[in-house]
C-alpha cells in the first residue's frame, strides 16, 4: 500500500517531543491562512473538523487532514512532512520551538496511483 502522507526523521523527532508535552496530536494542511499552505499541528480535537475535511492517513500515529477542496489539488501527490528552522506565523504547536513544519511533495507514479486507498471524510 502506498501512503498519501509521510514524515521525515527530523520532523518525527520534533513530533515526538511535542507529543510528550501535549499528548495526542493531529495535523491539518492549511489552505492559505496565516502561514500560507502549511501543515499545522494541534492537540487532538483542538481544531474542529467537519464533512469538508478528509483524512489522508496518519504520520507517527497522528491523523492528517485537509479540506476536500484542497485535496483536489494535492490528490496526485505524496506529501512528506519535514521541519525547518524559523518561526511561522501560525498556531501550530512547533512554532514556540523556533521551528515550523513544511510540506514537500512529489507526483505519484501511475502504479502508485492504482494502489492508493480512497480518503475518508470526517463525517464517515
Amino acid at each position: 500500500m502506498v501512503n498519501r502522507v509521510s514524515i521525515s526523521d527530523r520532523a518525527r523527532q520534533v513530533l515526538e517531543q511535542l507529543k510528550s508535552q501535549h499528548g495526542e496530536l493531529m495535523f491539518h494542511q492549511s489552505g492559505g491562512c496565516c502561514d500560507g499552505s502549511s501543515p499545522m499541528c494541534f492537540s487532538k480535537g483542538e481544531l474542529m473538523l467537519n464533512e469538508t475535511d478528509v483524512c489522508l492517513g496518519a504520520i507517527a500515529n497522528c491523523p492528517f487532514y485537509m479540506s476536500k477542496d484542497q485535496f483536489e489539488y494535492w490528490k496526485h501527490t505524496q506529501l512528506t512532512i519535514d521541519v525547518t528552522k524559523g518561526r511561522g506565523s501560525s498556531f501550530s504547536l512547533e512554532i514556540p520551538l523556533g521551528l515550523r513544519f513544511v510540506t514537500m511533495s512529489r507526483l505519484f507514479t501511475e502504479d502508485e496511483l492504482a494502489q492508493l486507498e480512497s480518503v475518508d471524510t470526517v463525517a464517515n
